[in-house]
């Protein structure tokens, strides 16, 4: 399992879910270039980690709050082992934030306010993918989107869950989701 990329996913709709983009979670520009000069006051070394780690939080509980499918799994909600290997990760990142600087940087320049296009222009999903995610619909209640899986992986089913915010709209989320006996292990 790539731990980075799901990082990286996690970063990309991080950032488009907040205030400044397409409004999902109540942050303002913590991932922009203004949370930067905030954040790097407090945490001059650690700053792109603390800022993404609260988006991530924020998310996590707006998600929580619109849509908390029960024995389910979500971006910011996964199986224990990923979050595990997410929570040992974070420490080697520490020592090399250039990457995911970069990475961050060309979200921000990303204009489109298009989540799938962003995803895709950064190669952190796969054609398959985007195929997949063009054909989810939200469910009747408008705050869910079920994602049924095939034959896809376990790396394919995170990018779903991310590629899948492409169903939600401005101010409107809808939290992608999969049942966590469909996951694959």
């Amino acid at each position: 399992m790539d731990t980075k990329q799901i990082a990286l996913l996690r970063l990309v709709v991080a950032r488009f879910g907040e205030m400044d983009r397409c409004k999902w979670w109540n942050t303002k520009g913590v991932l922009s270039n203004v949370g930067e000069m905030v954040f790097a006051r407090g945490f001059p070394r650690s700053h792109l980690f603390a800022r993404a780690r609260t988006v991530f939080a924020v998310a996590n509980a707006r998600s929580q709050e619109v849509f908390n499918p029960p024995d389910s799994y979500t971006l910011w909600h996964l199986p224990p082992d990923v979050e595990d290997q997410l929570d040992d990760a974070w420490s080697s990142w520490l020592g090399k934030p250039e990457t995911i600087g970069e990475v961050l940087s060309k979200i921000n320049e990303d204009d489109s306010g298009i989540v799938l296009g962003c995803l895709e222009s950064l190669g952190l999903v796969s054609a398959k993918v985007i195929e997949r995610a063009n054909k989810l619909r939200r469910a009747d209640d408008l705050r869910s989107v079920p994602i049924k899986l095939a034959d896809e992986s376990r790396n394919e089913a995170i990018s779903l869950l991310a590629a899948a915010h492409c169903c939600s709209e401005a101010g409107k989320l809808s939290v992608p989701f999969i049942r966590s006996e469909e996951f694959p292990s």
